[in-house]
């Protein structure tokens, strides 16, 4: 078998079961390593956007990054958000995350089920008069959230609140790798600044998510897997398939 070692661009999950299943029935080696880190904006580099908080009746959550740096960056910035703030939110995991800020029970917080469309579901007659800020990282693509608001008519604004800081991946011989997975164009980034004349060579790309697509084709990588898909959901399950196709 072609395949008998794996590099992927992410610390490793606190359930490493599907992937032990993967190695046992395969013999394959897996091993993890984050190609960037997600970092708050500093105060002087939230400023550029001209972004007032306060100016907002409503937020809108999409990770556990962006709540973070949001309440740090209003806190250096001396604004106090007041209890009658709404806040919207992609999943339950990323609403629930809110309590480490704030006192749950007391707020109006939303949250859909991962999907745009539902995140726009939750915006009933009851919340349209609301001023919503949607916070985004430096890499994230939001069109279809946005297109969302548009049609609805919404009253929104973007800004970043994360940004990805590539990992120092010199010391990392990718060429020993037979499999590489990679989740996001910031990795790609990574990859390049890291070693800017690499060749793909023998190397099996992995990609998950739609958004990591356009950048590793737009650099000239070759996937030979994409995931997920509706009967592959995940990364481990995707490997699997590919290599039970290669005996």
């Amino acid at each position: 078998m072609s395949v008998k070692k794996i590099l992927v661009s992410q610390n490793a999950p606190r359930v490493l079961t599907p992937y032990q299943a993967v190695s046992e029935k395969f013999g394959v080696e897996f091993e993890f390593r984050p190609f960037f880190l997600i970092e708050p904006l500093t105060s002087r580099e939230f400023r550029t956007q001209r972004i007032n908080i306060l100016d907002y009746t409503a937020i809108v959550f999409s990770s556990r990054h962006a709540i973070d740096a949001f309440f740090s960056l209003a806190e250096e910035l001396r604004c106090k958000i007041p209890e009658t703030m709404k806040y919207f939110c992609t999943t339950e995991v990323v609403a629930m995350y809110l309590q480490k800020h704030i006192v749950y029970r007391k707020r109006k917080i939303f949250y859909g089920t991962g999907t745009p469309e539902s995140v726009i579901a939750l915006v009933t007659a009851k919340h349209k008069g609301e001023k919503f800020l949607i916070t985004t990282s430096d890499n994230s693509n939001n069109e279809n959230l946005t297109r969302l608001f548009d049609a609805q008519k919404l009253d929104y604004t973007t800004a970043v609140f994360v940004k990805s800081v590539p990992q120092d991946l010199t010391g990392v011989d990718l060429h020993a790798y037979d499999m590489i997975v990679l989740y996001n164009p910031a990795d790609v980034k990574s990859l390049y600044e890291n070693f800017p004349g690499f060749e793909q060579g023998a190397i099996k790309f992995v990609s998950y998510g739609r958004s990591i697509v356009k950048s590793m084709e737009e650099a000239g990588l070759s996937i030979e897997v994409k995931a997920p898909t509706p009967e592959i959901p995940s990364v481990a399950r995707a490997i699997e398939v590919y290599l039970e196709k290669q005996q």
